[in-house]
């Protein structure tokens, strides 16, 4: 029986550090890591389970917002919206209708059902259960994917880290309200970096701030955003970004980034 090679292992703590000092974020990173058996996430060394039903906003913040580490499966979360993008319930008909969501978000069942069906999900069938924990913990080591909460100027920073080598242009998209499903849920599903704009139910369920947004992304790109930014800051590209005035003359400015210019 040939063996599994096991998953790499990161200096989660160490990479959180680095990112605090390059970006000064406010809220706790966050990794997510999906189980194919609930005994291996009820595992964890001081798992929480909830003692009520909640969005899958509200656990991920019970991390991000209060440091804890929590675990859930399909019967902790309210309704097949939040199961089915992380691949806990089925994405079959019936939820692909958007019923629901008619006279809600959306003014007719063709419009719900093009919004479900836009939406990035974790196909059904492989996980039970799901755990949440800051990074700096360790417990989730390694997570499928870290979460950062960022303002607008400290993402372009994360970004262009992203792209400093090994260059692609990322190209995004807004589903609208389940706009996890632009974060987590095709991050967990394609494993590349997924940036979303917080939708409602994130920000009235999950307490995101109006000033943050929020990128995911496996910890292997992070670490590779982190080098990034760490050349960047190096090169004097840096946050905060300092205003340099506008109605100053430029040329002084610009030639400390490009003194060749």
């Amino acid at each position: 029986m040939q063996q599994q090679t096991p998953p790499e292992q990161f200096d989660l703590a160490g990479m959180v550090a680095d990112l605090n000092s390059l970006l000064r974020l406010k809220t706790t990173v966050t990794g997510i890591k999906m189980f194919a058996r609930t005994a291996d996430m009820e595992a964890i060394p001081k798992i929480r389970r909830p003692g009520a039903v909640h969005t899958t906003d509200q656990i991920v913040s019970m991390a991000s917002r209060l440091g804890w580490t929590v675990g859930i499966t399909a019967d902790d979360l309210v309704g097949a919206q939040c199961r089915a993008v992380i691949g806990l319930a089925p994405q079959d008909e019936k939820w692909l209708s958007g019923e629901n969501y008619v006279g809600v978000w959306h003014g007719t069942l063709e419009d719900a059902r093009k919004r479900q069906e836009a939406l990035d999900v974790v196909p059904y069938g492989q996980y039970q259960a799901m755990a949440v924990s800051p990074l700096t913990s360790g417990r989730l080591n390694p997570p499928d994917i870290c979460l950062v909460y960022a303002t607008p100027g400290q993402m372009i920073i994360l970004i262009n880290g992203l792209q400093y080598v090994g260059y692609k242009k990322f190209e995004w998209g807004v589903v609208g309200e389940t706009a996890c499903a632009d974060s987590w849920g095709r991050a967990l599903k394609t494993g590349e970096p997924s940036l979303s704009l917080p939708c409602f139910a994130e920000r009235r369920y999950g307490g995101v701030p109006d000033e943050e947004m929020l990128m995911a992304l496996p910890p292997s790109y992070l670490a590779k955003a982190i080098e990034g930014m760490k050349q960047l800051a190096r090169n004097g590209l840096r946050y905060p970004i300092a205003p340099y005035g506008i109605q100053a003359d430029v040329r002084a400015g610009m030639g400390v980034s490009y003194p060749k210019k």
